[in-house]
Formats: structure tokens, sequence, C-alpha cells
């Protein structure tokens, strides 16, 4: 059982399993017109106690955390995200975003993260994210990532009248590779209504943005806030004399590396490399897959996989890398593109998500997903064509220049939650 408490003089304590009390009610308020709350740093201690700043005090392990901020601001947003918002994917690394920009910005933001089983909850991840929202006041204003807003469809139409609930949509759950048809329809009809219980939807691109009209969301309850895109050197590329292609997403099947390797055996060149990024250890089955067909000799000793990267080290591997390549066979957005595109580096990936918009007409070449025949074709030509290398480099750094920011991106998501926040007080 989960339950929040906020304290009279605004600061946000998190709680998270912990047996019902009478202190642990959660405390409303009246609705009114914004007011300013101190907003105090709260220091982790090893779990499951945490302790604040101020009075020192040990409490039960957290489920809402506040912003780090010691000044005055007006009335809080929450956030609910299921897993780890440490993972490295594009999903959680927007989160992550725009929750350090919301709060640099003055925004009173607490985080609940729920649990990992998401968008498959067990009973008690539903109940602990049931509780979560009954422990927001009335009329707050919260932000529910899709992974889980998809599979809380009662849980949120139970607080749609009371609170301000928006939801951000990174790409819709049944268009995940490898469902069977009765899973995604259930996900899809589940999230249908969960998007109807919500004020106000926001999109990662225009591609979902026309997606969710099947799900019935009218076109003026969604805004498109692309993430942004940090300023980054332009890549030195690799060694003279072989094409050094650079992959970067996690092992899984969506990610289409299978088709990516069958593309490069077709390759009739054979003076290339590929290094990809990502973790090895979110689907064994299609890791396992992936190396046993690095058995092929035309691609054991060309092709390696590298596993989970910090930044750091992938900014090493952009820079020594001559193309980038990414077979995905669905996206929301695309951001590896996008940061591939910010270090000059040309484009092959497939027509998903944003990354057409993103590449364009000069900056790469951009096929249908999953289709193998295309994909080899336009690998064949960079690896072999280096005057097209060159003309597709220029045009990458050009789109450099007309990249989003994240500043960009953090300021149309203010924009957005503050429509959303006054629309809901009337």
């Amino acid at each position: 059982m989960t339950s929040f408490v906020r304290p009279k003089i605004g600061r946000t304590i998190e709680k998270s399993a912990i047996s019902p009390g009478p202190d642990r009610v959660p405390m409303r308020r009246e609705r009114r017109r914004p007011a300013v709350h101190p907003v105090i740093r709260l220091e982790t201690i090893p779990d499951p106690l945490w302790k604040t700043a101020v009075s020192g005090k040990t409490l039960p392990d957290p489920l809402w955390k506040s912003a780090v901020s010691g000044e005055t601001v007006p009335d809080p947003l929450w956030m609910m995200i299921p897993g780890d918002l440490d993972l490295r994917t594009g999903g959680y690394g927007y989160d992550r975003r725009m929750i350090a920009g919301l709060r640099d910005c003055g925004w009173d933001v607490s985080v609940a993260r729920l649990d990992d089983s998401f968008p498959s909850p067990t009973a008690a991840a539903r109940g602990d994210a049931a509780a979560a929202l009954a422990a927001v006041p009335d009329g707050g204003l919260v932000v529910i990532d899709g992974l889980a807003l998809g599979a809380l469809p009662d849980e949120a139409a139970a607080h749609a009248s009371r609170l301000a609930l928006v939801g951000l949509v990174h790409h819709p759950l049944a268009l995940e590779t490898g469902l069977d048809v009765a899973r995604a329809a259930a996900l899809e009809d589940s999230e249908r209504r969960a998007l109807a219980a919500v004020r106000h939807v926001i999109v990662t691109s225009r591609a979902t943005a026309a997606t969710l009209a099947r799900y019935g969301v009218a076109p003026d309850r969604i805004t498109t806030v692309e993430p942004g895109t940090d300023p980054a050197p332009l890549a030195r590329g690799g060694s003279p004399g072989t094409v050094s292609l650079l992959s970067v997403a996690a092992v899984t099947p969506r990610k289409g590396y299978a088709l990516l390797l069958d593309a490069l055996a077709a390759v009739p060149s054979d003076d290339w490399r590929l290094r990809c990024a990502g973790s090895l250890d979110r689907d064994a089955a299609t890791t396992a897959a992936v190396r046993s067909r690095l058995s092929d000799v035309r691609l054991a000793d060309r092709v390696e996989f590298v596993g989970d990267m910090d930044a750091d080290q992938l900014a090493v591997e952009y820079d020594r890398a001559d193309v980038f390549v990414l077979a995905t066979l669905y996206e929301g957005y695309g951001m590896v593109v996008a940061e591939a595109l910010a270090r000059g580096l040309p484009i092959v990936s497939t027509a998903t998500g944003a990354i057409p918009d993103l590449v364009g007409d000069d900056a790469g070449i951009v096929v249908a997903p999953g289709d193998v025949a295309a994909l080899a074709d336009a690998l064949s030509r960079v690896i072999s064509d280096a005057s097209l290398r060159a003309r597709l480099g220029v045009a990458a750094r050009l789109v450099r220049d007309r990249l989003p920011t994240w500043t960009d991106a953090v300021d149309a998501m203010a924009r957005v939650l503050t429509r959303v926040r006054d629309a809901a007080r009337g």
C-alpha cells in the first residue's frame, strides 16, 4: 500500500510499501489559485530509509521525490514513470531531461517511480499506481508515462474528474515488435480507454500524433513535443580504407539487428566494420540469435557488439564513425539518429517515427522497415562510394544546425503543461 504526505511547509516526502495508518492519510487542500511552497532538498541514505535535510527524520522507502531547489515555486507537477528511470533508452532519456529541465525552470516536480512490470503490471504494481494517484491532492497536475498509462485505464478513469491527467506517449504499446495478435489487441483496447481518461496527450513525434487518431484522440487533445539534441563536435571518422559503421540500440527484436546483419552479409564490399553499442541484457533470445548469426564468415571479423555504454563512451564511438546505421522496425522518434546528425554523420536507417523528417532527402538513405534488400543496397552504396558519403555528410552538417535543443523542448513542455493546468482550474 502506498501513501503520500505533503507537509504544510510544502515539502514532498516519499513513501512506498508501507502499511496504512492514521498518520499516513493523504492530505488534501482546497482548490485555489497558484500558491508557492518552499521546496526542500531530500537526501538519500541506504534503503529503506530516507532523510529530509530539514528535520533529519528518517522516513520509509520513497515513492515520490521532490525537486531539488531552495527557491519558492508554483503549485507542483507530479510525474509517474515505471521501471528504472536511469535506464539508457530514448524514452527514459527524454523523461530524465524533461524532469531536470522543468526543475531548472522552477517547476516543483515530484516523481513516482512505479514497478518495472509495466506494461504488464502485477496486481501489486497496479495497486501502488492507484495509491500514488489517490495521494495527489485535488486539482493536481499529473503526467503519466505511456508505458504505465496504457495499462491503467480504470485507475486513470477513477481520478479523471479530480486531477489534471496528462499522458506522455513515446509510442503506442500495441506497436511493440513481437506481440501476438491477441496481446496487441488487448493493449490497444487498454490504451484507448486510458487515453480517453486524460485531459491531454503529449507525444514525441508527428508520426505518433497521427497514429493516435485511430485511438480516438482528437487532434486538439494532442501536442507534439519533440526531444532536444545536445550540440556535439563533428565526427572525425575511422581508419582510412575502411568504412566505420556505428549502430546504437539495445539488442531487442524491434531494433532490427537480425535484418541489419542479413543486409550486411549481402554487401559485396569487404571494406567496412560495424560496432553496435547497446544493452545485450534486454532480450536473451534476440541476443542469442544475433550472436549465432555472427558465425557467418562474412560477418565474424567485421561486426562487434560492445554492450551498453555511458555518454562519454558513446561520444568516442560517434567520433570514430563514418556512417550511422539503424535498422529499427519501429520508433516513436529516433533520438539516436538526431544524435548522429549532431555529429555530421551520414545516416542509413528506416522510415519510422521522426527519422524521415530528421534525415530528409539529403543527409542519408532511408528505406522501408523490414526491407532487407533495400537496406543492403543502401549500405552497399554508402560503403563503396566515398563521394556519396561526402555529399551525405555535408547535408548532415546542415541538419545539425537546425536540430531543436533541449531548452526548446523543455520550453514547449512547460507551455503545454501550463495550458492544461490553467484550463483545469477554469
